[in-house]
C-alpha cells in the first residue's frame, strides 16, 4: 500500500500543537493594509484554533 501524501497547500497553512489542536493564522492581513486600523491590525495578528467542524478535514489533509 503506498504512503499518503500530505496536502502541501494545508502543511503551509495549519499547525498541529502537541495535544492534537490545529491552529491557523486570522484572514486579513495581506493586503490594503493603508485603509486598516492599527486596532484592527493588532487584533488580527496572531493564530487562532480551527473551527470544530473543519478540525477534522483539517487532519486528514495533514495526513493524521
Amino acid at each position: 500500500m503506498p504512503k499518503n501524501k500530505t496536502h502541501s497547500g494545508a502543511s503551509k497553512r495549519l499547525k498541529v500543537t502537541g495535544t492534537g489542536r490545529v491552529l491557523r493564522q486570522k484572514t486579513g492581513t495581506r493586503h490594503k493594509l493603508e485603509k486598516k486600523s492599527s486596532k484592527l491590525m493588532r487584533r488580527l495578528a496572531g493564530t487562532v484554533e480551527v473551527a470544530k467542524s473543519d478540525a477534522k478535514r483539517a487532519k486528514r489533509l495533514l495526513g493524521m
